[in-house]
Formats: C-alpha cells, structure tokens, sequence
C-alpha cells in the first residue's frame, strides 16, 4: 500500500503529541517543550479537549489509560470511569422507563463523571513516580484559558451541532435543552467563538485543589446539586467516594510482539480477540476486500463474547482468560469463512470519544481514551458549573437477566479501549480511535496496516477504513465503506453477502484515529484527517 497521505507525516525526535483538535496537540507540545513527559502531555491535551471539544467528551465524562513508564519497564491501565449511584435501582428504573434508560437528561447521568479523577491520578504518578518536575496547575493552564477567552468552534462540532437539532431548540421546556441551549446554541456560533466561563471557573478550582475539590470539596457538592437539579440519582456522597483506580494491562501475543489494552469494563478483550483470530490469516499479502472481509468476520466473534460477558468484573466475572484463550481462538476461527459473511444478531454499542496518544524520547507512552459517551453526553449541566454530564449510564441493561444489568455503585461495560504494541516490552505504536462500536475494528486496521503492512502512521490512519454496526448510534448491521476503496472491493463485499453501504470519502463514521511510532532514531505521528486535530512534535 501506498505511503502517500493527505497530511504530511510528522517526524520529531523529543516529544510527539496526537489528538484530534489543534488546539489539545498544541497543549500537549508545551508541556514537552517545558521538560514535561508523556504522561504529562496527555493530561494538559485531555484537559484542552474537555474545553475545546465539549461535542465529543468533557469534565462530565469518563476517560481510561495505558502508560508505560519506560525508566521502570512498567506498563499501567489506568481505569476512571465512573460507578453508578448508590441509589440507582433496576427496579424503579424498569418501572420508571421500561426496557431502556433514556440517553438524555438527568436519569442517564446517573454515573459519575471519572475524568478529573484519571487526570489527577495521571498527574500524582507523573510526579511521584516518575519525578516529573510541572505541576498541576500548569497542566490546566491552557484549558481554562481557552474556557475563559474562548475558542474558535472547529468543523467537526459544527457538523455534530447541525446534526443534533432537538439538543438546541430553545423554545423546548425540558431540562435537556433548557440547559444546554445556553452554553452550546448553533447562534452562539455566528463570530466563530465559543467562551465557557462557568467551566472556566470550575476548572481553575480544581487547578488550585486537585481532585479532591471536585469529589470533596465545595465544587463537589455544588456539582451534586446541579445534578439532583436536573433529575440525577449522583449524591454527594457518591461524588466523594470516587477514585481511579490501577489495574494490569491485558496483552495477547501478535506477529513477534504483544498487542496491549485494558481489561473490563472495557471491552479491550474483544479488541485483542480480533486480532487473535486474524493472526491466523497472512494480513500482508490479502487484497483489501479480502482484508476487509476477514476482520469483519473476526469482529463478528469478537463481539458475539463481548456482548455475552461484559460488564463490571468487580460486580460479575468476566471470563476475560477464556475469550483469549490460544487454543479456543484458533478453533473460533474456523468459523471464519474466506467466501461468505456469518449472520449476526444482536445490539451494537455506540459512543462518541476523543483519543489521546502521546510519547517522549525517553521511550515513555500514553494511550489515553476520553468520553462522554454520546454527543453533547446526557444533555444536562450541572447547575452553574459549566460540567455537561455523560449519560455512560444508559449503556446499562434494564435486563434482570443481562450480566450488564444496572445496579447501585457498579461500572457499566464501556466501549473506551486505549491500546499499544509493543516490541520486547518497549511500545512500537501506540493507537487508539473514538467510534464505540467501531474501536475495536479501526484498531484492528490499524494494526494490520503498521505491523503486517508496514505502513507509517500518518499513511495507516488516513487509508480507507470500513465499519460493521453502528457508532454515533445509528442502529444498522450494514458494512459501510468509505467510496476511497475501489468499487470492486464493494461489490465483492456485496458477493459474499454483506450488506454494503459506500459513505463519503472521509467519513466521520470511521472514527477520529490518532497512532504514534517509537522508532529507534526517534518519533513518527499521524493524526486523523476526519477529525479536527494534529500530530505536533519537536
């Protein structure tokens, strides 16, 4: 395949940082240039996009990692998604909503937002750890001045807004739109800027008293009334009692290396399950419809364990140990016909993410995934803190049956998988997507495009890229192909059975990608030309 791209490359040897807004890269950058390392970087870039993309994730949101501290050999998952409240009921919701939470307003905020909890957590083990010399403070420097003076609004919010109308109409009366209309309303957009000062100040709090003043202090409690404001079960109390939490990374052996994710809630298992199964298949010498079928016939597995076995593993076992078990993917995969598509049943997940990818000179790496699940999240802010709250909550099941079940303070399965390769326990790529349901698949291409491939980063995340199901949710077991491959590759798609639908040549339905390389005589990025973002480095 070819290395031309749309944008150039970016090869540095100190620092690289890839995000899909300009404007979080250019966070991350300063805080390389300042002597800061890759964990730092993360954090001031997820920061930013929690200011400048408020459309895609947010303070209200969640967020996990993968660090690898390269002094120590060490590579960390870090998980600070959020538990649902202690008054979350299954029953009264059943009564209250049938078989669905709704995705909007206060009953779908019912978790809690998880985001500065892994920012802080991050930060303690930079520091600590790692004996990075910034501090906090710094790292929220450039967030809250964007929040304060405003920010130019990027295309992609202006396409997410436009195609999101019931969430800005301000003549409707209930609480979705009420309160977000005054924040986010398309005419706000007319001079192209976009201020957010109740957010600013609210960050500026945690600034000065780190996680603790959002969980436990002041902002903490002003947050838990906005909440109850708007119809959330979150309490003070369940506020208080967040924290992230370390976890060990899930890795699966792939071409000489191991592919790396993190273990559930996350479905990081069905990421590596995909490549599994493809490791049997010679990736490199396949034609794209041959690349293209494979994976998602492999996906198809994948999920099928995914959606029977996910949820929160402190709640109910998951048997992460069988579904990536050698001996049972290698019989799986016998399933996998070379000439014709399996039938599927069964609901996809969605969810709308940014990622985060950035790594140092000294071999350190971060895989940072942030969200608040669907765009805009739960619709709702609390009270006059400028915190738009996730609705993670609805991805529960009101299913008595469903191991995903909703319960009180219990994690919901989460589609959030950051990922790395690595080479003799160094990482060679580090990657990851937004797209919920197409995660696991971008990654898979991905994957098959750096280490089978042999493709540079830039040139792997622009190549056309496919989904099977939905993201953004949009309910669909349709295969969608970006019209970049060859209408033969459709039509031999179509032969095979699948039900194929050409979208737009970048189409945002593949997701926001963003992949750096750790070569030996440096750094190469690539950021994804769907998004709004850039790969910067020096």
């Amino acid at each position: 395949m070819s290395e031309a791209t749309r944008w150039p490359e970016t090869r540095v040897r100190h620092g690289a940082v890839a995000t899909p807004h300009a404007l979080a890269s250019d966070a991350g950058l300063e805080i390389l240039r300042a002597g800061g390392n890759a964990v730092d970087a993360a954090i001031a870039a997820a920061a930013t996009l929690a200011v400048v993309s408020p459309h895609m994730n947010g303070v209200g949101g969640d967020n996990v990692w993968l660090i690898h501290d390269a002094v120590r050999g060490r590579l960390r998952a870090l998980n600070a998604a959020g538990r649902s409240a202690a008054a979350a009921d299954l029953e009264d919701y059943r009564a209250r909503f049938g078989t669905s939470i709704p995705a909007r307003g206060g009953a779908a905020a019912l978790t809690v937002p998880g985001a500065v909890s892994g920012w802080w957590a991050a930060h303690r083990y930079s520091r600590e750890v790692m004996t990075s010399p910034v501090a906090w403070a710094t790292l929220l420097e450039r967030a809250i001045g964007h929040a304060r003076d405003g920010i130019d609004v990027s295309a992609g919010q202006r396409r997410v807004t436009a195609a999101t109308p019931a969430l800005f109409d301000a003549r409707a009366d209930d609480d979705v739109r009420r309160t977000l209309w005054p924040l986010y309303h398309p005419e706000r957009f007319a001079d192209g800027r976009l201020t957010q000062p109740a957010l600013a100040a609210t960050l500026s709090a945690v600034a000065r008293g780190g996680a603790d003043e959002f969980y436990r202090g002041p902002l903490g409690q002003r947050l838990a009334a906005g909440a109850a404001g708007v119809g959330s079960p979150l309490t003070v109390d369940d506020l208080a009692k967040h924290e992230a939490a370390w976890a060990e990374p899930l890795r699966l052996p792939y071409r000489g290396g191991e592919a790396a994710s993190v273990p559930p809630p996350t479905q990081g298992f069905a990421a590596l399950a995909i490549l599994g199964l493809l490791e049997g298949f010679d990736l490199a010498s396949l034609d794209d419809a041959d690349l293209v079928h494979l994976t998602v016939e492999a996906t198809k597995l994948a999920f099928e364990d995914r959606d029977r076995w996910l949820t929160d593993p402190d709640v109910v076992d998951v048997p992460v140990a069988v579904a990536l078990d050698r001996e049972r993917l290698t019989e799986r995969r016998r399933l996998i016909s070379r000439r014709a598509a399996r039938r599927v049943d069964g609901p996809p997940a969605a969810g709308d993410t940014v990622a985060v990818m950035t790594a140092d000179h000294a071999g350190n790496a971060v895989s940072m995934i942030q969200s608040l699940y669907h765009e805009f999240g739960a619709g709702v802010v609390a009270g006059e803190t400028g915190v738009l709250l996730q609705n993670r909550g609805a991805f529960f099941s009101l299913d008595p049956t469903h191991p995903n079940r909703l319960a009180p303070r219990k994690r919901t399965a989460t589609t959030l998988i950051p990922s790395m390769y690595l080479v003799g326990g160094r990482p060679r790529f580090v990657y990851g997507t937004m797209g919920g349901e197409g995660q696991p698949q971008t990654q898979a291409a991905l994957v098959a495009r750096l280490v089978d491939r042999g493709l540079g980063p830039q040139a792997a995340v622009e190549a056309p890229r496919w989904l099977f199901g939905r993201t953004w949710g949009e309910p669909t077991k349709a295969l969608r192909l970006e019209s970049r491959f060859d209408d033969a590759v459709a039509e031999r798609l179509r032969e095979r059975g699948h039900q194929v639908q050409v979208v737009e040549p970048w189409s945002d339905l593949m997701g926001h990608a963003q992949a750096i390389a750790l070569d030996t005589d440096g750094l190469r990025a690539g950021s994804d030309p769907r998004a709004d973002g850039a790969a910067k480095g020096w």
